[in-house]
């Protein structure tokens, strides 16, 4: 062999100083040769370089004036674990090669991300904080099967791509470093060439446990597998339970507008905490719904345009702090909820669009691979890998975070091809149809294992269709999620309550039509954020009427709600009746608290949820048609209904009564299934709520006069546009 045989080559020298070469870890870094062992680097910056061992020290040669060194280590000489040691005319360096370390992933991660099974992806993408040889640094994984070269680039190298490329996973198209020296808290993206060499924008890391704040779009070290949980008991509980047979009353909130600070910024997880959980929990609600806390660039979005899946937004600190909020609401017996965003991602350059050059996330044909509504993209449910970063985001949540669910947003939207779409402008599947069975797989595979690995979560579909079977077993050819949104019956009864009193008996089918279909899944009853925005004005402000009236109505509609079959979501603000429009870039309007009817309202949610969650019959069949009977369906006359709800386990039943006029009625008799005494145990009309004070004090006597179909009957008092709850007292 000549002497200079274990030179680098001036091709892979130039390739290497010019960041396009395609495995550089083939030339930098330690290599065997007959005479010794090569080391090469690349220290831009460096006139000399030492390459140190445990007992020697050995000048590199440099091989290229933009800072390619190399030198020959003699065999024999001791420089297993070697540092190196720069120098220029301002200073001296020492820092560990990061081409002197092996690949941490293994085939096992090429096979079961190839295969779409790798449950725990988030534990392998992304920067991971480790030790490797005794050295601390980061190892820095991302997925680009299409990249001719990949590197990491951050504050810790002056964003010079040269300096960290990747070894490419040739199987898998997974690209790796170990980074040495790097801390948490370091800030990073990944510097992509597509396969013909052109550079792509910088890339946030798909992975990224934290972000900067925006408008900044860098991913930032951080670990979210450290903290330190005190909810154990609180998770031994929530296995043990069935969700349809347990009461469920979410607070919906979007968390940058629930409060703000004096001066107009965001609150901390910690003071939200802090603030938001006392809150919930005095008014009796069971859980917290967060509207997307995934890192997203724009405000105006919600969050429902998410660029960091796996990142808390730093609007409100760290992911630690957020961790914390979720562990504090256990504490106070509150599950968490988390909007998630499957569907579709938006097309901003440092985001997943385009993200090696080519179409990997997004479907490739804009037919399928663009959402015209929201002018984002559209993930790619046909491809394997996609679908598993997909499942893994979920689990991560559930795992991590210990998250009780998730809501699935637009889930209509991944269903059909042709959603928002006319003719000629949408692919049809195989078989000339409209159902994206690719997006149906997936699905059944995020909900088949979230329910199987995280027993007593709840996944919840927003699904504004009659698809089948949303909430129906996987096994059974349905979906798999625990519930479905009603968004029918959120429809019908806010055009009903909308109504003039007068107009009220021309639209009462729209508060029966719901019992028509009402037990067909799992519902939840949403009267969520969409229905509070955009000119469709707030719940009280849609109700005719003066003050007194619309709070009235409030009141009583609140009520009705509570006892109709299916669990509960009532938005921020409608708790005491916001009047103006929610508005993201604010606060919630808290000074209507000092107006009695506004104060009332609030007190009227908190006793409604105190009863829900107390009387077994107000929530244990809220999935079951055994739970409800009508008693009064057909008086339009009058705008009056009255119901039987039922627990099934033989508890009291409770009799609802609505009159939605403002007109009282005396002696109206109501059929009751049993003789003896039926206590008031709700009015919404009462004084301490705002209301008249109209009712029937200390309950009403059931007799033997047949009514409504049952064998005995009462004469009710019903108050102007008041609910009332009667529940049996047996003799």
């Amino acid at each position: 062999m000549a002497a200079s045989a274990w030179r680098a080559s001036k091709a892979d020298i130039a390739a290497i100083v010019g960041a396009r070469h395609g495995d550089p870890f083939a030339v930098l870094g330690p290599h065997a040769a007959q005479a010794g062992l090569v080391i090469r680097a690349l220290v831009p910056g460096a006139r000399s370089v030492f390459v140190q061992g445990p007992s020697a020290a050995v000048p590199m040669t440099c091989r290229h004036p933009d800072g390619f060194f190399e030198a020959l280590i003699p065999a024999g000489t001791d420089i297993h674990r070697y540092r190196l040691h720069a120098r220029n005319a301002d200073c001296t360096w020492d820092f560990d090669d990061p081409f002197s370390f092996g690949p941490v992933l293994g085939a096992l991660d090429d096979y079961l991300l190839i295969e779409g099974t790798h449950q725990k992806l988030y534990e392998r993408l992304g920067a991971h904080l480790m030790t490797v040889d005794g050295v601390t640094g980061v190892h820095f994984a991302v997925w680009a099967p299409h990249a001719s070269r990949v590197s990491v680039v951050g504050d810790f190298n002056a964003w010079d791509g040269r300096r960290h490329p990747m070894r490419k996973r040739i199987d898998s198209g997974l690209w790796e470093i170990f980074a040495p020296g790097i801390v948490e808290g370091a800030v990073y993206k990944f510097e992509i060439a597509s396969a013909d060499d052109r550079l792509q924008p910088l890339k946030a890391d798909p992975f990224g446990f934290a972000a900067e704040l925006r408008p900044s779009t860098a991913s930032v070290v951080a670990r979210t597998d450290a903290f330190i949980w005190t909810d154990a008991g609180y998770l031994r509980e929530r296995r043990n339970g069935d969700p349809r047979r347990q009461p469920m009353a979410i607070y919906e909130a979007h968390l940058g507008s629930w409060r703000r600070r004096g001066d107009g910024g965001f609150l901390s997880y910690d003071q939200i905490a802090e603030a938001m959980i006392p809150y919930a929990a005095e008014l009796g609600f069971t859980h917290i719904e967060l509207m997307p806390v995934n890192e997203h660039p724009l405000d105006d979005s919600w969050g429902y345009q998410p660029v960091g899946l796996f990142a808390p937004t730093r609007r409100f600190g760290d992911p630690s702090g957020f961790a914390r909020f979720v562990d504090r609401a256990h504490a106070a017996g509150i599950g968490v909820i988390l909007d998630w965003v499957p569907a579709h991602f938006p097309t901003d350059v440092h985001g997943l669009a385009n993200f090696d050059g080519e179409p990997l996330y997004e479907y490739a044909d804009p037919r399928k691979g663009f959402q015209p509504d929201w002018n984002t993209a559209i993930y790619d449910f046909g491809r394997r890998e996609v679908v598993n970063v997909l499942v893994a985001n979920a689990l991560y949540w559930l795992e991590r975070f210990h998250i009780d669910g998730l809501r699935v947003d637009a889930v209509a939207s991944m269903l059909y091809l042709d959603y928002s779409r006319r003719a000629g402008e949408w692919v049809p599947n195989e078989d000339g149809g409209r159902d994206n069975r690719d997006a149906v797989r997936f699905l059944r595979q995020v909900n088949t294992l979230a329910y199987g690995l995280h027993p007593g979560t709840v996944m919840i579909a927003e699904e504004s269709t009659d698809w089948p079977s949303v909430s129906g077993p996987v096994d059974g050819g349905g979906l798999g999620f625990g519930f479905k949104w009603n968004m029918g019956w959120m429809h019908d009864t806010l055009d009903y309550i909308a109504q003039e009193p007068v107009h009220r008996r021309w639209h009462h089918d729209k508060l029966t039509f719901g019992l028509m279909y009402g037990f067909s899944e799992n519902f939840v009853l949403p009267l969520s954020h969409d229905e509070v925005v955009h000119g469709k004005r707030t719940i009280l402000g849609r109700i005719p009427g003066d003050a007194w009236r619309r709070a009235a109505t409030g009141r009583a509609y609140y009520a009705f709600m509570w006892a109709y079959p299916g669990k509960k979501l009532l938005f921020m603000g409608q708790e005491f009746g916001q009047l103006s429009e929610w508005n993201f870039a604010g606060e919630l309007d808290w000074h209507l608290l000092n107006d009695p009817l506004h104060s009332g309202l609030r007190r009227c949610v908190r006793d409604l949820n105190n009863l829900y969650r107390s009387i077994p019959a107000l929530h244990a069949r809220d999935c079951e048609a055994e739970g409800f009977r009508w008693i009064v369906v057909d008086d339009a006359k009058q705008s009056v209904f009255a119901w039987l709800r039922l627990s099934g386990t033989g508890d009291p039943p409770v009799v609802v009564v609505c009159n939605f006029t403002p007109v009282p009625r005396h002696g109206y008799r109501v059929g009751l299934p049993s003789l003896g005494r039926w206590r008031e145990i709700l009015n919404t009309d009462a004084s301490v709520y705002g209301g008249s004070g109209l009712g029937n004090l200390g309950g009403v006597e059931a007799v033997a006069r047949p009514s409504h179909g049952m064998s005995a009957s009462a004469d009710l008092l019903l108050p102007p546009l008041a609910t009332l709850y009667f529940q049996y007292e047996p003799g």
